[in-house]
């Protein structure tokens, strides 16, 4: 499993859609930011310490960033077919099972890597701006944030990677499909119980970006841990075929 790791992060450094990406959540970041600096009212939401963190990850997610880890998910798994380097594979031979674990392993740290790295450009924005009224509580909490969305994010997205990829349409339906489900989100998070049991907006409520009762977090938790569980049941029946 090691060395299929390691092979892996190799091939994802080589492509572009990391970078493509990195692009998004950098863009999404310089968005929020502009968005916050030119509010023409009283005063600027960017010059309220920890406005830009608080708002730069709900947009991230509900607009970009569930639709490019999505992408990459979906290109990981369907490339060797595409590319068609799955028979150099089969004949070494691979585990089937274990090279899709570990293609998943690896999308779920990237989901978790760009989450962070949007926290990063945030926190750092924040530091610059006016330092001495974040405290290391309030740091803190935006990081458990934004890291518990990373992995929350992958969790309910599994199972488009893992349909799309059984499915072997092509890899950039699933940034399609991703989108949408994820705008679907942004009405869902008005709604008091639509909020708690719509993947993406449950990862909201998870990750403890809004409040939520005990029992609506467990709710949550119990869909994202659902989503996850669909998408291996869904990979449970993937083979790769050689093309002809």
């Amino acid at each position: 499993m090691r060395n299929l790791l390691c092979a892996e992060l190799q091939k994802i450094r080589r492509s572009n859609i990391v970078w493509i990406a990195v692009f998004a959540t950098v863009m999404v970041a310089v968005i929020v930011f502009m968005q916050g600096w030119f509010t023409y009212n009283d005063s600027r939401y960017i010059d309220s310490a920890g406005w830009y963190m608080t708002m730069a990850q709900p947009l991230a997610t509900l607009f970009v960033l569930p639709a490019v880890i999505s992408l990459l998910g979906s290109y990981m798994i369907c490339r060797e077919e595409d590319e068609d380097t799955i028979k150099s594979l089969l004949i070494i031979p691979i585990n089937e099972t274990k090279l899709i674990a570990a293609k998943m392993i690896i999308t779920f740290l990237f989901s978790i890597f760009i989450y962070l790295l949007l926290f990063s450009i945030a926190f750092l924005t924040e530091a610059i701006l006016h330092l001495s009224d974040l405290s290391v509580g309030m740091v803190l909490d935006f990081l458990k944030i934004y890291f518990l969305q990373g992995v929350g994010i992958f969790l309910v997205i599994s199972p488009i990677i893992a349909l799309v990829s059984y499915m072997k349409k092509g890899y950039w339906i699933a940034l399609v499909l991703t989108e949408m489900y994820s705008f679907v989100g942004t009405f869902m998070c008005r709604s008091n119980t639509l909020k708690t049991f719509y993947p993406i907006s449950a990862v909201f409520g998870v990750s403890g970006y809004y409040e939520t009762t005990v029992q609506n977090r467990i709710e949550s938790i119990i869909v994202l841990l659902l989503c996850g569980c669909l998408s291996v049941f869904i990979l449970k029946g993937f083979k790769y075929s050689e093309k002809n």
